[in-house]
This record gives C-alpha cells, sequence and structure tokens, in this order.
C-alpha cells in the first residue's frame, strides 16, 4: 500500500467529485480510489468533517482565491485596485456557483456556513486588503467589514440573485457608496 500526504487526498477527493458531479462521496470511496482503508484516512484527518474542511479550503483557495491574487495592483491607486479584487471575487463566487455546483454545495456546507471556518479561510485576502489599504489593523477588522459590505455577492444565501440583469449595476452602486469612507475610517475602531 502507498504512503498518500493530506494534499494527494485533498487533490484525490476534489477530482473525484469533479468526475462524478457530487459531492455526496463516501469516505471508503475516497479510500478504495487512492488504494487505502477507510480507517487510514483517519491518520491524515481526525475525522470526516476534518477532511471536507480541508477540501473545501482548498478549492476556495485554488478556484476563488488564486483569481484575485492574479490581479496586478495599480500604481498609486490602491482604492481602485480593491474595487478590481471584489469584483473578482464576487466573479469568482458567482462562477464557482453557476459552473461547479457540487463544489460549491460543498464548500458551502462545510466553510461558508461556518463563519469562524470562513474567517479563517478568507484571512489571506483580509491581510492583502489591509495590506493594500495600509490600515495596519493586527486583527484585519477593516478588511473585514469591507468584506461583509460586500456579503450579498459573495455568500451563497445570495446565489440566486447573481444571475439577476442588475447584478453588476448593485455591485457598483454598493461600492459607490462605501468608496469615499475606505480611507477615512479611524485607526482604532
Amino acid at each position: 500500500m502507498t504512503k498518500h500526504t493530506q494534499t494527494e487526498i485533498i487533490q484525490v477527493t476534489l477530482q473525484l467529485i469533479q468526475t462524478k458531479q457530487r459531492a455526496d462521496l463516501t469516505l471508503t470511496e475516497i479510500a478504495d480510489h487512492l488504494g487505502m482503508t477507510h480507517a487510514a484516512l483517519y491518520k491524515h484527518f481526525r475525522n470526516k468533517q476534518a477532511l471536507w474542511t480541508a477540501v473545501t479550503t482548498a478549492w476556495f483557495h485554488q478556484t476563488i482565491l488564486q483569481k484575485i491574487r492574479q490581479i496586478t495592483p495599480i500604481k498609486d491607486d490602491p482604492v481602485e485596485t480593491l474595487h478590481q479584487w471584489l469584483w473578482t471575487f464576487a466573479t469568482a463566487k458567482k462562477n464557482a456557483y453557476l459552473n461547479d455546483p457540487a463544489l460549491f454545495a460543498l464548500t458551502t456546507q462545510y466553510v461558508d456556513n461556518h463563519p469562524i471556518i470562513l474567517r479563517t479561510v478568507l484571512t489571506d485576502l483580509m491581510a492583502a486588503i489591509d495590506q493594500l489599504m495600509a490600515y495596519n489593523d493586527p486583527d484585519y477588522q477593516r478588511a473585514e467589514t469591507i468584506l461583509s459590505a460586500f456579503a450579498p455577492f459573495t455568500l451563497p444565501t445570495f446565489k440566486e440573485t447573481w444571475t439577476a440583469p442588475n447584478y453588476q449595476q448593485r455591485f457598483e452602486t454598493l461600492w459607490q457608496l462605501i468608496k469615499p469612507g475606505l480611507q477615512s475610517v479611524p485607526q482604532a475602531l
């Protein structure tokens, strides 16, 4: 029997979900595909929740956050760069919902419906916003507030509205409302 790593198990699980177009895989299906026992999975993940959280977190980073990281900052215009980041984030979530419903549903179940896990997943993005805007908040409070404002464009609860004809208009209206306050928020909140 071959030794497997957590990363390999996560990637194989992602591939199985995409191949089978369903997220209700059993641990036995995953283990069988890897040529290992069901019990051997527990050497890598303490329980099923831990495996699914790791799988959905990896998918979220690969599918959503990777797109944001590809944006080239606009020189001397962090506000417009932030605008692009937020639009890219919203668009990536919308496309994930439309193009990969099985993994989107799994991510909703194991990440988006658990605020503490979601905050952990979004920490890299919050850190990037904090750095971009030069907030220097040790707990990323302002970056988290910005992301929270755009929840209608990123949280699955609102997914049915993402295909509405006025989707981008609603996004831009919200952007115009928060834009003036981005640099004027006091340092100590």
